[in-house]
């Protein structure tokens, strides 16, 4: 049977990915992949909503918080990659479904045209949310000897954390 894109089967050009085996004494790779899973899904909702308060900002706080958005942002993206490639790295698949991708739950609702001060705090309150989700990433590994996972996690943890003061910080002005 061919494949919608005619490639048989047995092409090797048609491997798809799939869970590996890897063998470095990480206990419970699945929960430590499933706890990435969801750090990267909250991280790619938080993307979106910083940029898309990148490209909306209006007022006297418009140049400030277009450039620390695009700062996060920018963060953000490269620290997403480096998540799925964690998982990659740890034998399975990364997430590959849109809505596996990003977590847009009720938690990401944000108002139709909020002001740049409650854009600031929204997001304030989601890098708090993400900072905790970390932490607990953080227990985890630890808990099944994955120094590599907790060592990223820990990481973006401080740069979440740094991410709040300033955003509060900015509102504050």
């Amino acid at each position: 049977m061919n494949s919608p894109l005619n490639i048989a089967p047995s092409n090797p050009m048609n491997i798809a990915p799939s869970d590996k085996v890897v063998k470095t004494g990480v206990r419970d790779v699945d929960a430590v992949a499933e706890g990435l899973a969801d750090v990267l899904s909250e991280s790619y909702a938080v993307l979106l909503k910083t940029h898309s308060y990148h490209w909306n900002v209006e007022g006297p706080l418009f140049h400030a918080v277009h450039v620390l958005t695009e700062e996060h942002y920018t963060d953000l993206f490269a620290a997403i990659d480096v998540i799925a490639e964690r998982i990659r790295a740890l034998g399975r698949v990364a997430p590959m479904k849109p809505s596996d991708v990003v977590n847009m739950s009720n938690e990401h609702s944000t108002l139709e045209h909020p002001s740049a001060l409650w854009m600031l705090e929204d997001l304030a309150k989601d890098n708090e949310r993400l900072a905790h989700k970390l932490h607990a990433l953080v227990e985890l590994a630890d808990a099944r000897k994955d120094h590599a996972t907790a060592d990223l996690a820990t990481a973006r943890i401080a740069v979440h954390e740094k991410a709040v003061w300033m955003l509060r910080a900015l509102a504050a002005s």
